[in-house]
């Protein structure tokens, strides 16, 4: 008797999961997706009761009905995947960051000032982790310039580059913004390559002449937005205290009927008394027509008053779950609902993401401040404690390493033992700092709802693979875009 048919096989490490009655395995280790058949799900519940030779297990088959040649194909086949792994079988950790990692993504903030005095913002609020004191408030045309020419240089084997305009309230540095597209476009058509551009503004500033330049140069647009007046007057207010819902709200209508080259969205802060989901949706899709919208928690300290406590935010997931099943009814007539959080989770899924990171923040993406110092992301712009370099001298390597070995999958032990890491891998570095004092730490208070909803996202993709896998295509080609 060889070892091989001796040795014990025991399931390895997946989450499992039914959508319409079929069963699926979502492999950890490989952020892949498994639809089970009756051969293998007898096998998994086989292997649920405790470990099993190779011979039991052809046995076991064997009594249903499986030829001896079937159920070993079957059991190699499960093997390799590491759907079963027998002896001290342990996945391999994920590799670190490469230091030369290229660069995809700039987000230029082209000032820190804002017109609007948000309550939540996590720039200027409570929780701001920025030090802008003494530092330029606007970018100036030559910075940019450098920021342009150092993502280019930074980029190497990138056909296609992205820069996002933000601030404080982009559009306040608007005349630099035109600029830089004029430039950026011509330095990679220079160089045979293309650059694409997007913009977050909270949409005060928005004039015809400024959405005619966003469309015809096919500019994507996020409008902050936190619903109908009631709810976005909460927080989203202007210095003086009055409410910026009357303001926006034509000039996103004007926004949406006039950019034609480019989806529209809106991008949700909630708040405590701003998580009426469901509602949100409906005013901001149905009564406003934004293509998508996408909603967030804020991110803040627990004792904050706009603070959203661990029931309201059961609250929220309950609401999303409403939305969820929406949405996968329009899926499967081939129809897209557009509440992003399903759609960029199904994206993933779709890619057969394992991230080692939560996002690209210093790795892919970088933030540029109006001074040109280099931060992780745009959250971290203007902050003195998480700067990683200057424009004109380049990222500091080491700075970087450490920042992203602090926010590496492997750092976090919490996380090690949790079937939903490959999506999450702890949870935004800024939320982390912001709650835990430090970039690395899981968001551990968002554990519980990362898996609900991940679950949840799991179940629609399931159904929809099942049942329309063509709708699935536009994820594909999402990515091949990307």
């Amino acid at each position: 008797m060889t070892a091989a048919e001796t040795r014990a096989f025991r399931l390895g490490e997946f989450h499992s999961f039914s959508a319409r009655n079929r069963r699926f395995l979502y492999l950890v280790p490989a952020g892949a997706i498994f639809e089970l058949d009756g051969a293998a799900e007898l096998l998994i519940d086989r292997l649920a009761q405790g470990e099993a030779s190779e011979d039991q297990l052809i046995a076991d088959l064997g009594a249903h009905g499986f030829p001896v040649a079937d159920a070993q194909e079957l059991i190699a086949e499960l093997y390799q995947t590491r759907v079963i792994v027998s002896g001290n079988f342990a996945p391999e950790p994920l590799q670190e960051a490469p230091a030369d990692f290229p660069l995809q993504t700039l987000v230029l903030n082209l000032t820190n000032q804002c017109n609007l005095s948000c309550q939540y913002c996590y720039e200027f609020g409570d929780d701001k982790v920025a030090t802008p004191e003494g530092k330029p408030k606007f970018m100036d045309y030559e910075t940019a310039q450098a920021s342009v020419d150092f993502l280019l240089e930074q980029s190497a084997g990138r056909r296609t580059v992205h820069i996002t305009f933000f601030g404080g309230e982009t559009l306040m540095n608007f005349p630099l913004l035109k600029k830089v597209v004029t430039y950026a476009h011509d330095r990679a058509a220079g160089q045979g390559r293309s650059i694409d551009f997007s913009l977050t503004t909270n949409a005060t500033l928005l004039t015809p002449a400024i959405i005619e330049f966003l469309s015809e140069n096919r500019i994507g647009v996020t409008v902050s937005m936190d619903g109908p007046p009631e709810l976005h007057d909460k927080l989203r207010v202007f210095a003086n205290g009055r409410g910026s819902y009357d303001i926006i709200a034509p000039r996103v209508r004007a926004l949406i009927e006039n950019h034609r080259t480019r989806p529209i969205t809106a991008r949700v802060t909630l708040t405590k008394g701003v998580t009426d989901v469901v509602k949100i949706f409906r005013h901001l899709k149905n009564d406003l027509g934004f293509h998508e919208v996408g909603f967030a928690p804020v991110t803040t300290s627990p004792d904050r008053l706009y603070a959203i406590n661990e029931r309201g935010m059961d609250d929220v997931l309950a609401q999303f779950h409403v939305l969820a099943d929406e949405y996968l009814e329009y899926a499967l007539r081939g129809e897209m609902h557009g509440f992003s959080n399903v759609s960029d989770t199904l994206s993933e899924l779709c890619q057969g993401v394992n991230k080692s990171h939560p996002c690209g923040a210093a790795l892919g993406l970088v933030g540029v401040g109006p001074s040109g110092d280099i931060a992780p992301c745009h959250r971290f712009v203007d902050s003195d404690t998480h700067a990683l370099g200057h424009i004109s001298t380049g990222i500091d390597r080491e700075k970087q390493k450490d920042f992203l070995q602090r926010g590496h999958i492997n750092s976090k032990y919490d996380c090690h033992t949790c079937w939903a890491r490959p999506l999450c891998a702890g949870g935004c570095h800024h939320e982390a700092y912001v709650r835990y004092g430090d970039t690395g730490h899981p968001n551990l208070h968002y554990c519980d709802w990362i898996r609900d909803w991940t679950d949840t996202c799991l179940q629609i993709y399931g159904a929809i693979s099942a049942h329309n896998p063509e709708f699935l295509r536009v994820f594909a080609e999402r990515k091949a875009i990307s």
